[in-house]
């Protein structure tokens, strides 16, 4: 085992670059079009980069919360992780767009606003068919599915079957997918949106605020709700979006290996499912070369886990989610690719300076406060 700082850097590392790939996908259709239509025909960068935030929660996030092992202190630290930044990101992409800066965001007009609200702070738009105020936080949905599956299965003391987990998923995802090729959750069902919604909320509340019995039927009908929002509301088609949710379980499946409480070959036939069936999910070459190549960076990554990083690497990978949230803003501001590539590091240091570390601190502090919680 490596010390802790030297386990996380590689972490880091990873989250760096797959912020920037997101970042350039986006950027490139923005500012060079022609240039980098010849690139995405090729490999959507963007995919890829996602794709290794995935795992990398996959392979951090259950670790965090068995280490904590506690519901309540996992909660708190998630949401002071993500909604503080998230929030303010809301609001500036909110005030911009209406002073025309930015473009409205799609459909938001056509939807109630207290649920367009409900779903965007919950971060389970994507999964909800809601208009998102930033375009790039559909991945927080699935984040946010795989958190609750994940606190389903520690509360059920299951949490140690991450690789046949996301072997069944991957599997899975290929019936399901040519099954429900479309998200089931469509149109305007403000209705249908409102009590998924509301009834994630109140799991997760019960969760955190709860004891004994209630929380663990809370937090595993969280899980259950989870799953069932991925199943029946993915917008990229319910094969992809199950292959998101195993490719997080495959992470899990590695940090098990890794712990020794699950064996390599476990966990790398739990690989090879995900790939293999994650490889036909989007009829695009582009697609296959991401997925196979997020796979393969984050095994090399892996490796090298012991190694010493160039301090610019994870210092790229703690910012990340800054560089995340307010690149899709800049692009509007911004008038061309220079400029914006010279504000968005500098912009998004002081962002996870200013706003992301305090609030992680406070949401530390909470968690201090209250003791321990489920154990």
């Amino acid at each position: 085992m490596f010390p802790a700082p030297v386990r996380l850097a590689w972490l880091d590392a990873l989250r760096g670059p797959a912020a920037l790939a997101v970042t350039m996908h986006h950027a490139g259709w923005t500012f060079l079009p022609g240039v980098w239509a010849e690139v995405d025909r090729r490999i959507d960068l963007g995919s890829w980069g996602v794709l290794v935030f995935f795992l990398v929660s996959g392979y951090i996030i259950p670790a965090s919360l068995e280490r904590q092992g506690d519901l309540r202190a996992f909660w708190v630290g998630r949401g002071f992780r993500l909604l503080p930044l998230l929030i303010l990101a809301c609001g500036l992409a909110l005030v911009l767009a209406a002073a025309g800066l930015l473009p409205g965001p799609k459909g938001l007009g056509e939807r109630p606003w207290p649920l367009v609200v409900l779903g965007n702070v919950t971060m389970l738009q994507e999964l909800l068919n809601l208009p998102a105020v930033i375009n790039v936080t559909w991945t927080l949905s699935y984040e946010m599915a795989f958190y609750l599956v994940s606190v389903a299965l520690f509360a059920a003391r299951q949490a140690h079957r991450s690789a046949g987990i996301a072997a069944v998923l991957a599997v899975a995802a290929v019936p399901l997918g040519l099954l429900l090729p479309k998200a089931t959750i469509g149109g305007r069902a403000d209705l249908v949106a409102a009590v998924l919604g509301v009834a994630v909320v109140v799991a997760i509340a019960v969760t955190v605020l709860g004891a004994g019995r209630a929380r663990t039927v809370a937090a595993v009908a969280g899980g259950l709700l989870g799953l069932a929002l991925v199943v029946l509301g993915s917008r990229g088609g319910t094969w992809q979006g199950v292959i998101i949710l195993a490719t997080m379980f495959a992470g899990t499946a590695i940090h098990r290996a890794e712990r020794g409480t699950i064996s390599w070959r476990a966990a790398g036939l739990a690989v090879a499912l995900v790939v293999g069936c994650g490889i036909p999910a989007k009829d695009d070459p582009a697609w296959v070369l991401a997925i196979v190549l997020a796979f393969g960076a984050f095994g090399l990554a892996y490796a090298l886990r012991g190694r010493t990083f160039p301090r610019w690497l994870p210092w790229l990978g703690t910012i990340s989610f800054s560089v995340y949230l307010l690149h899709p803003i800049l692009l509007y501001v911004l008038p061309d690719l220079p400029s914006f590539l010279l504000a968005l590091i500098p912009l998004s240091a002081l962002t996870y300076r200013w706003i992301e570390i305090p609030a992680q601190r406070l949401g530390k502090r909470l968690r201090q406060g209250r003791g321990a919680g489920l154990r």
